[in-house]
């Protein structure tokens, strides 16, 4: 009898996604599960006005602690995010709150870049100018390590969709101090490391040799950062070795389109989901269940 991943190691443990949700007047059905991992869990709704994203942060204990504030802080974290950059292009656009722990926000068609795929000849410089429009917003990718992390659009454009573990400086003379001004400096010195290897991947035959030989050469910072964490990584990998077997089909949490077995099935939706103000106006949205009263 096959493993499957532990339900608490899942953002809902054994609660399910809804069947249906209502955005703004408009009617979306779960199609499938990308990813359902220990902070949050994303998937994607269709409807005749489109693609939306539903992510669900973190709602269910774990060893008898309460978590549910982890799902409510990644929640704000994001929808901040989302309303600092929504006039940027390559960012996609949030619609609405989802309870207290989860948003909607539009989909993006395209796919997960690539090491060795080549792209367009303006695909890197394009990246390059959202990256460098993210660092005059205060703000840090920082999660531009992995190739995956960059999704190449179906117009041939750059986008950045996934803000969990960015970092923002808040406006005021904290921020402007050490060491909080040194942290923003680091991580978006960090970012453009990163650029300038996911083009040495990608499109090599766009870098000069000196470029070229400086993508291979870690500045301190990261170099820092990376003896900090990896301790860590390698003791909750071990751990999770042991309790996770879905490992071994790639990144934790992401699930294969035709992975039936582990997909987030619809069903009841959270009992604390409450319609919330959507971030414009008066439009409000709720969770429709199988008889479009709550569920």
């Amino acid at each position: 009898m096959p493993r499957v991943t532990p339900p608490s190691l899942t953002a809902l443990g054994r609660g399910t996604l809804p069947p249906r949700i209502d955005i703004r007047g408009h009617t979306y059905a779960y199609a499938r599960t990308f990813k359902n991992d220990f902070f949050a869990v994303t998937a994607l709704y269709v409807g005749q006005d489109g693609k939306v994203v539903l992510k669900v942060g973190r709602q269910v204990h774990f060893l008898g602690l309460p978590m549910r504030w982890i799902g409510r802080w990644l929640r704000q974290r994001e929808e901040r995010f989302l309303r600092l950059l929504a006039d940027v292009d390559g960012v996609p656009r949030l619609l609405a709150r989802w309870s207290d722990t989860g948003l909607v926000r539009t989909f993006i068609e395209g796919r997960p870049l690539r090491n060795g795929e080549p792209v367009a000849d303006d695909f890197h410089p394009r990246l390059q100018a959202l990256v460098a429009t993210l660092h005059r917003r205060g703000v840090a990718y920082v999660d531009l390590e992995k190739c995956g992390n960059v999704i190449v659009g179906e117009d041939g454009k750059p986008y950045l969709i996934d803000f969990q573990i960015s970092w923002i400086g808040r406006p005021g003379w904290l921020h402007a101090w050490p060491p909080l001004s040194w942290v923003a400096r680091w991580f978006q010195g960090g970012d453009r490391y990163h650029l300038v290897k996911l083009q040495r991947r990608t499109r090599p035959d766009q870098l000069s040799p000196e470029c070229l030989a400086a993508s291979y050469c870690k500045p301190w910072y990261v170099r820092t950062h990376r003896a900090l964490t990896q301790p860590l990584q390698r003791l909750r990998r071990a751990v999770l070795e042991r309790v996770d077997p879905r490992r071994a089909r790639g990144e934790r949490g992401h699930l294969p389109e035709d992975d039936s077995d582990v997909r987030v099935r619809p069903g009841d939706a959270d009992p604390h989901a409450q319609p919330l103000p959507c971030g414009g106006g008066s439009d409000r949205c709720r969770i429709a269940g199988d008889d479009e009263g709550e569920t």
